[in-house]
């Protein structure tokens, strides 16, 4: 590898296994400035967020959810799985980089343009005139793409996260100041429409900038088997993805009205914004974790294990919380206009712990060179969500939030029989661990109904703060008491130590770091 190519591509991956306590602390690292900076940049989009909704209307969230779907479906093709594949991949040179920048330019032109001119095809579908302005502006998108995937790749290798961390904090207070402007002006839908695009700009040119990856193109894609392959292979993948994910707005937005559509599409958005924001920054560190420690021989069970439980015990209280406070917390952060959402927000949160789990599933596979399982995957999600959907249409908005409720638990169902023995687990191994966590939720759940049954009428306010304090009480204590060996291993892991096998002062061990999350 050339000298230049060095310092595009980086170091070669270093096996953790020559250096442990390296290995331990660059993924501490990562994690903690990949998802700590996620969670500011949350903060900072939800109070925007608020804002922004109590300046609208439900109508510009179900025009925006619309446009969202047609930019999805195509975005599976815009070449960001290639430059996944220089992460798994051990051969990184200049040239390797110049044809995955190629392909990235190559795809994402063609996306721009495709859906520029079926904008109009697209508002006849759904009889809005207005989604075809929209979706014209919004093909901006995939023109910043090539300078967003492949800068991010390149860091990602590395288990550089720090620079990601604060550009993404930087794109989120911007595309946050363009949405309140915009809204506050009286521009509707437009204020959703211009904030993302902002975003996606300002990180193109940055990340860019910071991975100094802006090389000339190579077309020529002699050598480049093995990342078409693997890159094709997730693209593939993501294209059943995208029809899981995004079938219920197609084919509501087909049946409801837009504000029906919006009610729904806003909830959603609520009850995604752990899965959706917090896991996939886990993830994009966790799979090249993972595939250093593959390449090293390490077994990653343990590793899977560890990484599913923190997930679920982040995740679930924050679900069950939901399902159990939905009508206070929407009146207190929506306000009174958007009252109807309650029903839909609380039911949707009951399935998503079920949705974090499956989402945390497939860096493992995917970093032992295992594409096809998370296909498989994704294959029975396209299969299983849009029959589901279809069949529950007929009862109305409410009938997409019970099809969520067998179509999630299936879906994960599935998904753990291809991973966990792939991974060298069985499904009881996974259910102990996991079982403490959700015996602790259960508690949690009889305490705040018990409370709101005696509890006086109050002000949506004070209903939220008094049953989310009890409610968190309540869990925490739950597993102080009954199962004080989660609270033990998830702080050791936090402190890189064993809990029952701590090591010395300054020595960290592989196995002690739970490596991934």
């Amino acid at each position: 590898m050339t000298e230049v190519s060095t310092n595009i591509a980086g170091e070669s991956a270093r096996d953790p296994a020559d250096d442990s306590s390296g290995f331990a602390a660059r993924v501490r690292s990562a994690v903690v400035w990949r998802w700590g900076t996620q969670v500011v940049a949350q903060l900072i989009a939800w109070t925007s967020t608020i804002m922004v909704v109590r300046l609208l209307e439900p109508r510009d969230y179900g025009l925006f959810a619309m446009t969202q779907v047609v930019l999805t479906v195509l975005a599976f093709l815009n070449g960001h799985s290639f430059a996944t594949s220089l992460i798994q991949t051990e051969h990184v040179d200049r040239r390797r980089i110049g044809q995955v920048f190629g392909l990235l330019l190559a795809f994402n032109g063609a996306l721009a343009a495709i859906q520029f001119v079926s904008a109009p095809l697209m508002a006849a579908y759904y009889r809005e005139p207005m989604v075809a302005d929209i979706l014209r502006i919004q093909a901006v998108i995939f023109l910043t793409v090539p300078f967003t995937a492949l800068p991010s790749g390149l860091l990602a290798k590395r288990l550089e996260f720090k620079v990601q961390g604060k550009i993404s904090l930087i794109a989120a207070i911007i595309s946050a100041l363009v949405a309140l402007a915009l809204a506050w002006l009286g521009h509707g839908v437009w204020a959703l429409v211009y904030a993302p695009i902002s975003g996606f700009v300002f990180r193109s040119i940055a990340l860019t900038v910071a991975a100094k990856s802006l090389v000339p193109p190579v077309f020529d894609l002699r050598g480049a088997g093995d990342l078409v392959r693997f890159g094709g292979t997730l693209t593939i993948c993501q294209l059943f993805w995208v029809v899981q994910s995004q079938s219920d707005i197609f084919i509501a937005g087909r049946f409801f009205d837009t504000h029906d559509l919006g009610l729904y599409a806003e909830a959603l958005f609520l009850t995604l914004i752990v899965t959706g924001r917090f896991l996939p920054p886990i993830n994009e560190v966790a799979f090249p974790a993972y595939a250093e420690l593959h390449r090293a021989g390490k077994a990653l069970g343990p590793y899977f294990l560890r990484t599913s439980r923190t997930v679920m015990l982040v995740t679930a209280p924050i679900y069950f919380g939901l399902a159990l406070t939905a009508e206070p917390a929407v009146l207190t952060l929506f306000g009174e206009k958007w009252a109807d959402m309650a029903p839909f927000a609380a039911g949707l949160a009951i399935a998503m712990p079920a949705m974090a789990l499956q989402i945390v599933c497939s860096p493992a596979t995917n970093a032992m060179g295992m594409p096809r399982i998370y296909l498989l995957s994704n294959i029975a999600g396209a299969m299983i969500f849009p029959l589901a959907f279809l069949i529950a249409i007929t009862a109305g908005p409410m009938g997409l939030v019970h099809a969520w409720w067998v179509a999630a638990p299936l879906l994960l169902l599935i998904t753990l029989r291809l991973v966990l023995p792939a991974i060298g687990l069985r499904f009881i191994d996974y259910a102990k661990e996991l079982a403490p966590v959700l015996l602790a939720n259960g508690m949690m759940a009889l305490v705040v109904l018990a409370v709101d049954l005696v509890m006086p009428p109050k002000s949506p306010i004070v209903e939220l703060a008094l049953q989310g304090s009890v409610g968190a009480l309540t869990y925490i204590l739950a597993l102080r008491l009954f199962w004080p060996r989660v609270i033990a291993e998830t702080w050791a892991m936090l402190r890189q130590r064993d809990a029952s096998n701590p090591a010395p002062a300054g020595q960290t061990t592989i196995a002690a770091d739970s490596g991934v999350v």
